[in-house]
């Protein structure tokens, strides 16, 4: 029987294992300099979560959630995690905390989609939640983490891209205008977009079917519908994120046809895009999503948050070899070589030997591809009461003690 991952999913091997690392250690490294604290919620949720948080006009809700039924509970494999951890913001009385309450995470998430570069059906995020600030020095704050983040990660050549979706009352107006720009070439939408028509009209303008952007080049679309008139309120909130971002020397783009694909956000969204990508080139995404909160049965909450796929990131970062231990014991006596391996790991050093306590040249030809010494027991040596120990990057070899050993 042969057995693989399933499609859309791969495992993450050891000589993998440090890239993932590497990204993980600069999460917590910016984020937690930021007064970041991390929070882990569970990778299944109530399925009405999402329907309720995310919104049912999302390809996520509609086509894209792993749902199954358990003793007659509808649960699902989260998605995203902004919902789950707006769940357990709520459920764990945070709210009562004083703000901001700042949470970040990482994590896989899965969605039914087809399986592409940097895109899987079980992938991984990272990204961050703060909740209980109204001013735009938030937003700003979470666009600047982003990029310190992307930085320490080596990345640099970034473009930054930022929106305001306003809120309901600017939305509706634009939302008519939207809506009577699309009506005459409306039949030749796709069925996503003709049922967003009525439900979301604002979500059409983030369609990815080839022959609805042939149309929207074709009518003008963006042009005649121009961007969202902001509210005084709202324009304001923008005014001030665009001089957060200015002082802070973040430079950025003003794309009024950015709208994200979650039905949450409001006021600010913004993506970050690599140059190095191709088309698909987004490696964070995120927004203001003030009443997010109050869906899911809390108080009003403004809050804002991004995440980042880590698979993505990964694509963009030089590989990182795996990790050597520091010794290997080498000797035919396998009593003695399992004594000092445990007198090694108990000092504090990782250490191995040969168990099948091979010839010399084996045991050395293994040691010298997974470790930078060979400490090294035979006759004379437990005779002496002492170990040869040869550094496999040089090939020089010196006798020692124990406690000599363990200074290297």
């Amino acid at each position: 029987m042969n057995i693989k991952a399933p499609k859309g999913t791969k495992d993450i091997v050891p000589s993998e294992i440090n890239d993932w690392y590497n990204i993980e250690n600069a999460a917590k490294e910016v984020f937690t300099k930021a007064d970041f604290k991390e929070i882990r919620t569970p990778i299944f949720e109530d399925t009405a979560l999402f329907e309720r948080g995310v919104g049912d006009t999302t390809d996520i809700v509609n086509k894209e959630m792993y749902t199954f039924i358990k003793s007659d509970r509808s649960l699902t494999l989260r998605p995203e995690n902004t919902a789950g951890v707006v769940r357990a913001y709520l459920e764990h009385n945070m709210f009562r905390e004083s703000a901001p309450v700042k949470l970040w995470y990482k994590g896989p998430m899965f969605r039914y989609e087809r399986p592409q570069a940097g895109r899987q059906r079980q992938f991984h995020q990272v990204g961050v939640e703060m909740f209980g600030i109204q001013d735009a020095s938030a937003d700003a704050e979470c666009i600047m983490l982003a990029v310190d983040f992307l930085n320490k990660l080596g990345l640099n050549d970034l473009t930054v891209e930022i929106n305001s979706l306003g809120c309901n009352v600017c939305r509706k107006e634009y939302k008519e205008r939207l809506k009577d720009a699309i009506a005459p070439f409306l039949d030749g939408l796709c069925d996503d977009c003709k049922s967003r028509y009525e439900k979301n009209p604002l979500r059409i303008l983030d369609c990815k079917n080839e022959e609805c952007n042939k149309l929207f080049d074709k009518y003008n679309l963006k042009e005649s519908v121009s961007g969202i008139k902001l509210c005084d309120e709202c324009s304001s909130h923008y005014e001030k994120l665009k001089k957060y971002l200015n002082e802070l020397n973040i430079k950025y783009e003003e794309n009024t046809f950015l709208v994200r694909g979650l039905d949450y956000y409001t006021k600010t969204v913004f993506e970050i895009k690599s140059n190095s990508l191709g088309s698909q080139n987004a490696v964070c995404g995120g927004g203001r999503y003030d009443g997010l909160v109050e869906t899911l049965g809390g108080p009003h909450t403004p809050a804002v948050g991004f995440a980042m796929g880590m698979e993505r990131l990964k694509a963009l970062l030089p590989s990182i070899e795996a990790d050597k231990i520091t010794f290997f014991v080498v000797s035919d006596n396998q009593l003695e070589a399992v004594k000092l391996t445990s007198k090694l790991r108990h000092k504090g050093y990782s250490c191995e030997y040969d168990y099948n306590s091979r010839k010399f040249a084996k045991q050395i030809e293994k040691a010298s591809k997974t470790a930078k010494y060979a400490v090294i027991i035979g006759e004379d040596e437990i005779k002496n009461n002492y170990y040869t120990v040869k550094n496999l990057s040089d090939s020089t070899q010196e006798k020692m003690s124990f406690d000599e050993l363990c200074m290297l």
